[in-house]
């Protein structure tokens, strides 16, 4: 049966997931394109700065595990209009994060505790917020993939919206620091915050699970519902949703091969999004608008990394291998790209450009790892499941993140004071090149060949 003849309105849903994703890298980098300026007019060291996006880190990380919970609870749809609300709020928060840092600093010296300075209270503040909400949309977006797409288009799926990531990373630096510069700081939070609500009025009118979306013909649902034992969960699932605990999915080596995976890699691109701006100052003295075009470029770069990621574990299938056994091929192919890395530092003599391709490299190699381990979940679990594994391995993640950033903002002021930052560079980005090839041989260990979850 031709394409023409199933029908193509599951490609409508993956767009509005790439948008999703897009607002939530815009909302997600407006800070770190910020800090140089941020830092210098309050003067925060770079612990300090470390410390502001370790909690959304860790905030992120908590919430991710309830957040899938509830996601698999009340359904995609009213997740994702709850997540996108209360993330584009936080986003604006962080224009009025001085005033608020007042607020809380007060309180805390009336409690008789010691006062956080008033502009890293506020900021972390928003930063929780953010947060909050950012936190559900790549479980929701998993979910409507496993909602949407049968398991041999999933993981390209995933790629495309996950490519918003790389959209929304290359539209920040575009965007955000020429509105600061034209009309203040503020303002940059306050307009890119405020998009999120405009993609909510589309999600609402386009979104519906399946089987009860009308612009779905009957042709496309069974192809999406392709396989007896897809079909056969389906119908059980519009029934009912059995409620599966967290510590039944922790008995599964399954999950823990996600969670570790997560946990060794996602702090790379954190790494990567929250630090590239500092770095580029520090290594470079680049200032303000100099850092668009490195950026852009370096995210540019990226947008290959995650739709031929997405598309690479087909090559596999198409030869008999299995979904799970395909995609861990591909992803071992992909774990050697980042270990280009290694050579931004050594390197980095001949100027700005060479650490910005290979560290680009690196960063395009991750969104690659990350459109196949999302989907390595809806492989080998039902769906009703998805939400909550992914929230278990995205706390996993951003705890990982928050010993990354925790480290580098230590090893940058440590090696800083003694005139050698480029020494606390050079061991982050050895840990950057090295952690996928650690995690997938973790992940492998785990789970040698693939198997379906089939008692939940």
């Amino acid at each position: 049966m031709s394409q023409q003849t199933i029908g193509k309105y599951r490609w409508t849903i993956c767009g509005l997931l790439f948008f999703a994703t897009t607002v939530n890298y815009l909302d997600r980098q407006v800070l770190s394109l910020l800090a140089p300026d941020l830092s210098r007019e309050f003067g925060w060291s770079n612990t300090d700065y470390a410390n502001i996006t370790a909690v959304f880190q860790f905030v992120y990380a908590i919430s991710m595990l309830f957040v899938g919970r509830l996601i698999d609870r009340i359904g995609t749809k009213k997740a994702f209009i709850w997540a996108i609300s209360i993330w584009s709020l936080g986003a604006i928060m962080h224009a009025f994060s001085v005033p608020m840092g007042e607020g809380f600093s007060g309180i805390m010296t009336t409690l008789g505790f010691a006062a956080v300075p008033v502009s890293i209270a506020g900021f972390m503040i928003s930063r929780a917020v953010l947060a909050i909400g950012e936190a559900g949309n790549f479980p929701a977006a998993i979910k409507a993939t496993a909602e949407y797409f049968p398991k041999n288009e999933r993981s390209f799926a995933t790629g495309i919206f996950n490519s918003g990531a790389n959209i929304g990373a290359i539209l920040a630096p575009l965007t955000v620091p020429w509105i600061a510069a034209t009309w203040g700081w503020q303002t940059a939070f306050i307009s890119i915050g405020a998009v999120g609500f405009v993609w909510m009025l589309f999600w609402i009118m386009l979104y519906d699970k399946p089987e009860q979306q009308k612009r779905l013909s009957a042709a496309e649902l069974a192809y999406i519902n392709s396989g007896t034992a897809e079909v056969a969960q389906a119908e059980t699932e519009t029934v009912t949703e059995k409620k599966v605990s967290w510590f039944k999915l922790l008995t599964y080596k399954q999950t823990w091969a996600f969670v570790i995976g997560k946990f060794m890699t996602d702090g790379v691109w954190w790494f990567f999004l929250f630090w590239l701006p500092k770095y580029l100052q520090a290594q470079y003295q680049m200032q303000k608008t100099d850092i668009v075009i490195p950026l852009a470029v370096l995210y540019s770069m990226t947008m290959v990394g995650s739709i031929g990621g997405g598309w690479f574990p087909s090559y596999f299938m198409k030869q008999g291998h299995s979904p799970y056994n395909g995609r861990m091929k591909a992803m071992l192919v992909i774990a050697l790209f980042p270990l280009a890395v290694l050579l931004a530092q050594p390197l980095g003599y001949l100027g700005p450009w060479i650490p910005v391709v290979f560290i680009g490299i690196g960063a395009s190699a991750h969104q690659a790892w990350s459109a196949n381990i999302f989907t390595t979940v809806s492989d080998m679990f039902p769906k009703k499941s998805v939400a909550s594994v992914v929230g278990i391995g995205g706390m996993a993640g951003g705890l990982g993140g928050v010993l990354i950033s925790k480290t580098g903002g230590w090893l940058f002021d440590y090696y800083g004071a003694l005139g050698h930052i480029q020494t606390g560079y050079s061991i982050m980005f050895a840990f950057c090149a090295m952690a996928y090839l650690i995690a997938w041989s973790l992940m492998k260990l785990l789970v040698p060949t693939h198997k379906d979850i089939t008692d939940l």
